[in-house]
């Protein structure tokens, strides 16, 4: 029976692997961290406890959790599977090695995806024997509650290993998002740096705080965000649509693109303010304790927008 294959067990690779399960998918997952394995059946079972309440752990969230497997054996792992979801290190030499071992040991025609977040396959697959199935597979943190993907193919992908893995996350319950061609950080991460940089300058310049700015975006854009992208919020902001919005505040918009943030904004000291803002967070054991407050609020919010017309 074919299955989907995981390697790396972390955040983001036992997250896909309950992605895939709870969809009715066989996963099987590889860590090349015996101890990492050791601790999955726990992790697991944590997040069909803090997503079954719910509705997003699957129709029977006991056999989600059952159809994951650790397998100690990369070997293993592979054989049989119908994509491999690829979550190790953002290192461009730990790519290569990796993706190297993995076009060697899984079966031809096999998809071959990396949960890269901004290193594209060209990258880490160029001269590979297997290279045209290989892609990139980008989720946002956490892919189980978040559910967009963006399928990245380098110019050498095969074009029917691209429809293919489309399929495949479509069926898992994802939202593929198709680049038509490569770019650095692809276009979910290239829009939050705009946006990080710009906030970033605010508060270090002492226009807003910490506070202050995330409930501009929590109470403010995040709200239409939550179900609707900018593109669609312009063009129901004037009666007109997006042609009418540009033409009322185009410029306006325009001058302000112009002195926006860039690079410079990224600074030890923007970070000190940031970080100071946050006292109650300030240590591994709190920040993971309000990761699973985060989460469960994510799966909240993901059944209500389940329980709602998309158009």
């Amino acid at each position: 029976m074919s299955h989907i294959a995981i390697v790396g067990a972390g955040l983001i690779g036992r997250a896909w692997a309950f992605v895939f399960a709870r969809a009715g998918f066989e996963v099987r997952v590889w860590d090349h961290d015996p101890q990492v394995l050791e601790r999955l059946g726990g992790d697991i079972a944590a997040m069909v406890a803090q997503t079954a309440p719910f509705g997003q752990a699957g129709a029977d969230p006991d056999a989600t959790a059952a159809r994951i497997r650790a397998v100690p054996d990369l070997a293993g792992a592979l054989d049989g599977a119908e994509l491999v979801q690829e979550s190790g290190p953002e290192v461009l030499a730990i790519k290569r090695e990796l993706f190297a071992r993995l076009d060697g040991l899984a079966a031809a025609g096999v998809i071959l995806a990396s949960s890269s977040s901004a290193l594209m396959a060209s990258a880490f697959a160029e001269g590979l024997p297997g290279a045209s199935r290989c892609l990139v597979g980008h989720p946002v943190n956490p892919p189980h509650l978040v559910p967009v993907v963006e399928i990245a193919p380098a110019p050498f992908t095969d074009p029917v290993i691209t429809a293919r893995a489309r399929d495949i996350y479509a069926r898992a319950g994802q939202v593929p998002v198709m680049l038509k061609r490569e770019i650095d950080g692809f276009i979910l991460n290239r829009l939050q740096a705009v946006v990080l940089a710009e906030s970033l300058r605010l508060i270090e310049q002492g226009y807003v705080d910490p506070q202050g700015l995330d409930d501009t975006i929590r109470h403010g854009l995040g709200r239409r965000w939550a179900f609707m992208g900018p593109m669609e919020t312009i063009n129901l902001n004037a009666p007109g649509g997006a042609g009418d919005y540009l033409a009322r505040y185009g410029r306006m918009m325009a001058g302000l693109a112009k002195t926006s943030a860039r690079d410079e904004a990224f600074t030890a000291q923007a970070a000190a303010i940031v970080g100071s803002a946050f006292p109650e967070v300030a240590t591994p054991q709190a920040i993971r304790a309000r990761q699973d407050w985060r989460d469960g609020r994510l799966a909240a919010l993901a059944r209500h927008l389940a329980d709602q017309p998309q158009h």
